[in-house]
């Protein structure tokens, strides 16, 4: 068994891709009408065969809550891996991303967490 859809629940599916393939670099694997929504799958550049993040619409109450409560708290909604977390930081504040935390080493792992501008922190993350 292996994961091959993760998602993340978004506020607007158009401002999330463009934010996502545009700002953070992910390619659109899918892009399905569903009803009112859509299913929207990003992939990375490197790995387009491999596990999809699923642009996941809020509309449920529950997540609209769920998306709202943890980001109050300052949790991260999910975490994706970089190579090199400085240069990484550098070009994503370039791009005019704000970030709740800069590089900070935990562990065996340096992190940092931005708000990806669709309700959510996103925690990035080096070995």
């Amino acid at each position: 068994m292996k994961i091959i859809v993760t998602s993340i629940f978004v506020q607007d599916q158009d401002k999330a891709l463009e934010f996502y393939t545009e700002t953070l670099g992910f390619v659109k694997k899918h892009d399905v009408p569903v009803g009112e929504f859509r299913w929207i799958t990003l992939v990375s550049p490197d790995e387009q065969d491999g596990t999809e993040l699923l642009l996941e619409p809020n509309d449920h109450p529950a997540a609209k809550e769920y998306q709202k409560r943890i980001a109050a708290d300052g949790i991260p909604a999910t975490m994706f891996g970089v190579a090199d977390i400085n240069q990484e930081y550098k070009r994503l504040l370039e791009n005019g991303v704000k970030f709740t935390m800069e590089p900070t080493k935990m562990g065996e792992l340096t992190v940092a967490v931005f708000d990806d501008t669709c309700g959510n922190l996103i925690q990035i993350a080096q070995k």
